[in-house]
């Protein structure tokens, strides 16, 4: 399993979990932004930066990910790619998207576009919050224990 992270927009309370939870399962985790990251030092984190550019990261993750890898993201279009070729997909809020729960968003997502293209304010996400930070770690801790328990952690 790898954990992919789409970092430009990642909190960076965030990243210090999945930093710790990556050397607990010692699993190989890959920050992708179109900046320049700092990470701990470790065999198993890696940052890369991609150009600039709309979706270059998206589009370098979508190429590598495979099925049984764990995606952090919340750009709603990339989770739907993601979860297509089988991976399993988590928001920083901790909102793990299925294939029965994207199309749902999917179409929220384009109609909130629709309404910000017609001048409507829709005043986008709240703040990131304790609540969001606490739902995340669980959200990727009961994730992280059902691979080792389907023993899918170390095959990929």
């Amino acid at each position: 399993m790898n954990i992919w992270v789409d970092a430009d927009a990642c909190p960076a309370v965030i990243k210090d979990i999945l930093y710790r939870a990556a050397q607990r399962v010692q699993q190989p985790l890959t920050l992708v932004a179109n900046q320049m990251l700092r990470t701990p030092p470790s065999p198993l984190i890696r940052a890369v930066q991609v150009p600039r550019g709309f979706d270059v990261a998206d589009e370098y993750i979508v190429e590598r990910v495979a099925t049984g890898d764990l995606v952090i993201t919340a750009d709603i279009p990339l989770a739907s790619e993601v979860l297509g070729k089988g991976a399993w997909v988590l928001s920083p809020r901790g909102e793990h998207y299925t294939a029965d729960s994207i199309s749902e968003r999917l179409t929220m997502r384009d109609m909130m576009e629709e309404l910000r293209s017609a001048g409507v304010d829709t005043e986008g996400p709240a703040a990131f919050s304790q609540t969001d930070r606490r739902a995340f770690a669980n959200a990727l801790d009961r994730l992280l224990q059902k691979a080792l328990r389907e023993n899918t952690v170390g095959r990929f």
